[in-house]
């Protein structure tokens, strides 16, 4: 065997142990997420909220959340409605008026996106005379259960600085697209998100239906103003031993795209900032994680490590397959000899499984289990979306999704 071949040999058995250490470990955490603990509302309402939405050109969807913010469980009188209106070429901020919310209009072409947007509406609300307790932020498509408030009241009273609630699908059944998304979203709600937080790790935010502390974002800014502005600032708060929480019981409703354009388009933009951040990010977490020897802080960098798991169940299922079907091939790599087929087999099944488990015990509608039909398909598109936003991950310019579906709260069905 020569040098060459030998090195290449040894890298891929590294990547397989690699690959099999990642896999082994989300199955055992999932594990945590089978049980949910009963959490009830024991705080009266106490915290005082200024409601963040950021919108660009969302004309067709902001005046049903606005509506359903202003009926939500809670005191009307200790929660204000801002709406960012982003470089809006619409009429955005006119519906935002007349449906009695505060629009924050903004016109920077240099500084596009999200990220931006939140920082400078976060300046002007520390220059207003009233204050709030905490920040919580919505995208415009949304729409949220009437409990959101009352639920992060009750986390901000036991002691969380940071939350994240309970991210479900509003339009499930409109493509196969949006079907795939809903899946893995009840996937990640109870299998990852709720896993962890039983196990006391930080959960991730995901960039709408998040609550944060005033006094956190006073204390250490913003700051995230990358195509991931979430996962920066989740990694931010975790570099500082601060673990945002999870609240399961307060839903929010996001649209999710209806082709697979809009759907790579959207995608391409998550993994262009996810590599951004890992590149910022992973390795100086990943060193505080050794020296101190802090397992939040190790999850959070495996979090950036793999930009989606799903690549990498992907992976060891091509893996399987040349395994299985070329035994021939991997006699030079000797790849059976450090993880054998079953190891494989195994933890591809639990991983898959886990897909109708977590629906089942969300106890979604019967019919969104047709949707497992066609997602191994949507699974497959993220290597062609992940290997994109790797070779654009200095593409910095905010890609906008169009949002049309004007749905409110009472025609969910789910």
């Amino acid at each position: 065997m020569s040098i060459l071949h030998s090195l290449a040999n040894d890298a891929f058995i590294a990547l397989q142990g690699l690959t099999g250490a990642i896999s082994a470990y989300q199955v055992a955490l999932s594990l945590a997420g089978l049980k949910k603990k009963s959490e009830e509302i024991k705080n009266p309402p106490e915290k005082t909220f200024a409601v963040l939405v950021a919108a660009h050109n969302e004309e067709e969807v902001i005046a049903p959340l606005i509506e359903n913010l202003q009926n939500l469980d809670y005191p009307r009188d200790m929660y204000d409605i801002f709406v960012i209106c982003d470089n809006c070429t619409d009429h955005t901020a006119d519906i935002v008026r007349k449906h009695g919310a505060i629009a924050l209009e903004r016109h920077d072409k240099e500084k596009r996106g999200k990220g931006y947007a939140i920082e400078w509406a976060l300046e002007r609300l520390w220059e207003m005379e009233k204050e709030y307790d905490a920040v919580v932020m919505f995208d415009a498509d949304n729409l949220v259960a009437k409990n959101f408030l009352r639920e992060m009241n009750e986390k901000l009273c036991q002691g969380a600085r940071v939350i994240q609630g309970y991210l479900d699908t509003k339009n499930p059944f409109d493509s196969w697209i949006s079907i795939s998304y809903a899946v893995a979203y009840w996937f990640t709600n109870r299998m990852w998100q709720l896993a962890r937080y039983n196990l006391n790790l930080p959960n991730a935010l995901g960039g709408t239906g998040i609550c944060i502390e005033t006094a956190l974002l006073k204390e250490i800014g913003w700051g995230a103003t990358s195509l991931t502005e979430d996962l920066e600032f989740t990694v931010r708060c975790v570099d500082r031993g601060i673990n945002p929480v999870w609240a399961h019981n307060a839903k929010v409703y996001d649209e999710k795209p209806l082709t697979l354009k809009a759907s790579m388009r959207q995608r391409i933009r998550w993994m262009q900032g996810h590599f951004d951040c890992a590149r910022k990010y992973m390795f100086p977490l990943l060193r505080k994680a050794i020296v101190t020897r802090n397992l939040s802080m190790f999850d959070s960098a495996l979090y950036l490590f793999q930009p989606m798991r799903l690549l990498i169940v992907l992976f060891t299922s091509i893996m399987l397959y040349l395994q299985v079907g070329y035994p021939e091939f991997f006699q030079l790599t000797n790849l059976s000899a450090i993880l054998p087929n079953w190891f494989w087999i195994v933890v591809n099944v639990l991983l898959y499984l886990q897909m109708p488990l977590a629906m089942l015990l969300e106890r979604v509608p019967w019919k969104a289990y047709l949707g497992l039909i066609i997602f191994p398909l949507f699974v497959f598109t993220w290597f062609p979306v992940t290997v994109a936003g790797y070779f654009t991950r200095n593409n910095r310019e905010w890609s906008h999704t169009v949002h049309t579906r004007a749905v409110r709260l009472e025609e969910i069905s789910h």
